[in-house]
């Protein structure tokens, strides 16, 4: 077996994680780092000195950090909208496409569950019928994906909603050439991009290139893997269709068009996006090419240790990302009530944290790797995993 990488000097001391746990799983909820829990902290000092005062000059403040995030993610700020997460602006999306009874949506069996849920209801809503794109857990590749998506396109496609990088499995699903093949049909796209900033080199665009990394409408989380505090994403437009996005609830900002409609909603704690940029700043002062090339590394080996030493089959990732995903058993975790077991048991028994998501003929184990987490953290879950999974 290759040798793990070294540990970046430093980097785990940024973290308040609590040392007794192997936290495995920073792709569902991230960690903070100090720098960026200290900012936070201040704007939340300086709103509660003068609450009035604060909330008057937001929009202008949420604009200057949105032109900040745009920036680290090579967009036109006027395309993107700040939000709360993937699932607030898959919802906005779909609120917002003229969808008629017949019409179809597509979702593959890799999207996340609440997102296809969310597609579920609009159709409900529309009379539109949801297509779902069965695609294998071992399907080679991306161009496989590609012809799979394809193939399911009919003369009622409207729209199809599909993950940049799947939750449960950790695969590339939406790549510009599938995206771009989507659009030559007159299909609009809708990218769940949720693991992409600070997980990979983000390039939106603008102008000519519509603004939103290829799609119709790109969604992803700056709370993962961007440093952001929780609850922070992106949501980018492109093309003509910022006219026709409104938000889920109407605000003082209504009338000022996109996306100030899409940001305001009132009263919220809205310090989580002020110091987002603080998050991009962290990661370029580490070097994000040496972030990630680090994190990806880890990564791979956690998924080697466990292959070798519980005989789970490792599933196949895109390359240069920080998860990775392994079956197991038949008979394991093949429902969302034992897949939810499965994790509250490797917690409480062997102190991790890792995904579990159901899957039928054996469910999906996915292991994260961030700058917190060192080699013997894996070798510690695979030597207690495979009692756990044989019980």
């Amino acid at each position: 077996m290759s040798r793990p990488p070294e540990p970046l000097p430093g980097t785990r001391e940024l973290f308040t994680l609590d040392p007794a746990v192997a936290h495995l799983n920073h792709g569902s909820y991230g960690a903070v780092p100090t720098p960026v829990q200290r900012v936070q902290a201040r704007l939340r000092a300086e709103q509660e000195q003068d609450p009035d005062g604060f909330f008057a000059d937001l929009p202008d403040r949420i604009a200057r950090a949105r032109a900040r995030i745009a920036t680290a993610l090579g967009a036109d700020p006027d395309r993107i909208a700040l939000l709360t997460n993937v699932t607030e602006g898959v919802a906005v999306v779909l609120d917002s496409l003229p969808l008629e009874a017949g019409d179809e949506i597509l979702v593959t069996d890799h999207g996340y569950g609440v997102v296809s849920a969310a597609a579920e209801r609009r159709a409900a809503e529309t009379g539109a019928v949801v297509r779902r794109i069965r695609i294998s857990l071992h399907t080679p590749d991306e161009q496989a994906v590609r012809a799979q998506v394809l193939a399911a396109v009919g003369e009622r496609t409207r729209v199809a909603v599909l993950d940049l990088i799947a939750s449960p499995s950790a695969r590339e699903i939406a790549g510009g050439p599938l995206l771009a093949d989507l659009a030559a049909r007159g299909v609009a796209t809708v990218v769940d991009a949720a693991h992409a900033p600070g997980l990979l080199p983000v390039e939106l665009g603008g102008g000519a290139s519509g603004g939103a990394g290829g799609a119709d409408f790109w969604i992803g989380n700056l709370h993962k893997w961007a440093f952001a505090p929780r609850a922070t994403a992106v949501l980018a437009v492109g093309g003509a269709w910022r006219s026709r996005i409104r938000p889920l609830t109407l605000s003082w900002e209504h009338d000022r068009g996109f996306p100030g409609r899409v940001e305001w909603r009132g009263t919220c704690d809205y310090t989580p996006w002020l110091a987002a940029p603080a998050g991009f700043a962290l990661l370029e002062q580490l070097g994000a090419e040496r972030v990630r090339g680090h994190n990806a590394a880890l990564a791979g080996y956690g998924a080697r240790v466990l292959a070798e030493r519980t005989g789970l089959r490792p599933l196949a990732a895109m390359p240069g990302v920080a998860m990775r995903a392994l079956r197991l058993p038949p008979g394991v975790a093949e429902s969302d009530h034992a897949a939810k077991a499965l994790m509250v048991a490797v917690a409480r028994r062997l102190r991790a944290r890792v995904a579990v998501r159901p899957w039928p003929g054996g469910g999906v184990l996915r292991i994260s790797a961030q700058l917190y987490n060192r080699p013997q953290e894996y070798r510690d879950l695979a030597a207690g995993l495979r009692d756990l999974i044989a019980r």
